[in-house]
Parts: C-alpha cells; structure tokens; sequence
C-alpha cells in the first residue's frame, strides 16, 4: 500500500485490483479477525462488541472445525479482509448450505474485488466438498451496494425474511 507520498499504481480509476493471495484462516489471523469483527460492528450497527468474548467466539471456531471456517485475503503479506463460514444442514436438499458471515474489507481496500476473491474462492471450496448445495448470507436491507455487489456474483435475494429472538 502506498504512502501518502506514493501515487497509487496507474490502473482503472487509480485503484489496484490485482488479486489478492486469498487463503483459509490460521490461528495467527486471530487478531485481525477480531479487529475486522470489532470494526464491521461499529460500522453497520454502531455496536462496541467485548474483545474478551468477541476473541472466545473467534478462537471456538478454530478449535472446533464443525463450527465453520475463516478466509482471509492478504496483500503483501498483510491481511486486509476476511469472512467466516458456517455450516447449516437442509434435510430437504440432504447437502449443506455454507453461510458467509463476519464479511470485513479494509476501507482502502474497498473497490479491489478483495470480497469477489473471497467469495470465489469459498464458492470453489463448496463445490469441491461435494455435499454442499448452496451459499447464503444476510445483508443489511439499506445496504444497496452489498446487495448489488452480492447480485453481480450471482446470487439472489430469497423468498425469506429473517426473524430472531435474543435469549
């Protein structure tokens, strides 16, 4: 990433969209997951999440491999984005539906396709399982630009709406 005094490389509306080394999460990401969780939080919802738990979360799904995975996408090295799947079992598809979750760009990132190297590769990995039927996430309903970046990859809104209870 350039500095201040360095122009940014001469590509498409001046910003660098070569591809990234898109990779599974290791434990020594944990803590720029939890940064891009921390971050994503304050963001979208306005929300201060608690490092302590937010780093048990985190550290439980590298220590139990059902509970999903994280990818991360590096430049140079540095880790500048990254998602978590997990997994939810369709009795009527008998296969699995990967979610994508904890979806975190850098904002000089942003613009770079960082997300569309990301939700490749997770596609690639779906499919390679075998027993996976589909990929799904939730977006935020004023969040435009997520779901047009989402449409271009050729997903689709769904039927559903989503209905919680906090306990």
């Amino acid at each position: 990433m350039p500095n201040s005094t360095q122009s940014a490389p001469s590509v498409r509306r001046g910003i660098d969209k070569s591809p990234m080394n898109i990779r599974k999460a290791v434990k020594s990401d944990i803590d720029a997951l939890i940064g891009f969780n921390e971050a994503m939080a304050l963001e979208t919802e306005g929300k201060a999440l608690y490092t302590g738990t937010l780093r048990k979360g985190v550290e439980a799904v590298f220590d139990d491999p059902q509970k999903g995975f994280y990818l991360v996408a590096e430049d140079k090295g540095r880790v500048v984005g990254g998602l978590m799947i997990t997994f939810e079992w369709s009795d009527w598809r008998n296969a699995w539906f990967w979610w994508i979750q904890s979806v975190y760009v850098e904002p000089s990132y942003r613009g770079r396709r960082v997300y569309s190297q990301l939700y490749d590769f997770a596609k690639r990995e779906a499919a390679d399982a075998g027993n996976t039927c589909g990929l799904r996430l939730y977006v935020e309903k004023e969040n435009a630009h997520a779901q047009r970046v989402y449409e271009k990859l050729g997903m689709e809104e769904t039927y559903y709406l989503m209905y919680e209870e906090k306990l």
